[in-house]
């Protein structure tokens, strides 16, 4: 589904290891059910290849990553590669509270504490990068925890939208994380699969609603 994020993840994954590829996109209110016939918990993103088939975005990122080697997007050393598996999971601490703003109706104070949860979790990320002292988590190319937290990244300035609060994430708090951001959005996986805060905020919008607009022109 076009505008879901950890659909995007696999996307960008793809876009990386520039593999050859046709994407289908699937009306998540109204499945077909040639895709339960296929897929029988329904869950987007699927990956199919030789007729068998594939779902989660995690297991999906890392078996590209297995199958096309090139370019590695994990550390070679095994604890450096589970410390970032981590830190991928550690990613709900930002994911979760921006989710509760999507659905907040402009409660001030849900609003607040959700702000307060997501600054708390990405503190953790600018403590991680500050010890890395490098370009990405992954060192001066993106690797897998750089591109698995981005749709999240990318999503952050239509939740500040939604909150009406521009001044959310101050400067001198994330020096390192918004140079990060800056960088990501030269990289062209990145940049392949990016949409604008207010595309997102469009799409959003229309699935609070009730009628998700899954064909919407960007």
């Amino acid at each position: 589904m076009k505008y879901c994020p950890y659909a995007q993840r696999v996307r960008i994954i793809i876009a990386a290891k520039n593999v050859k590829h046709e994407i289908v996109n699937i009306n998540l209110k109204s499945k077909p059910d040639w895709f339960f016939e296929k897929n029988p918990l329904g869950k987007v993103p699927a990956l199919e290849k030789d007729g068998a088939l594939m779902f989660e975005s995690m297991v999906i990122c890392d078996y590209l990553n297995e199958a096309y080697p090139e370019p590695p997007l994990y550390p070679a050393d095994p604890w450096q590669k589970a410390h970032d598996r981590v830190f991928i999971e550690l990613w709900s601490k930002v994911s979760s509270p921006m989710y509760k703003v999507y659905f907040a109706k402009g409660d001030q104070h849900v609003l607040a504490q959700c702000f307060d949860d997501i600054r708390d979790g990405l503190d953790m990320f600018e403590v991680e990068l500050s010890k890395r002292g490098t370009c990405f988590f992954a060192g001066a190319k993106p690797g897998m925890l750089d591109y698995m937290i981005w749709p999240w990244v990318e999503r952050l300035p239509m939740a500040q939208q939604m909150a009406g609060d521009d001044d959310a994430l101050p400067e001198e708090r994330y020096l390192k994380l918004l140079s990060w951001m800056t960088n990501m959005k030269e990289e062209p996986a990145v940049r392949a699969t990016f949409m604008s805060p207010e595309t997102h905020l469009k799409f959003l919008l229309s699935h609070i609603s009730g009628s998700p607009e899954y064909d919407m022109e960007e």
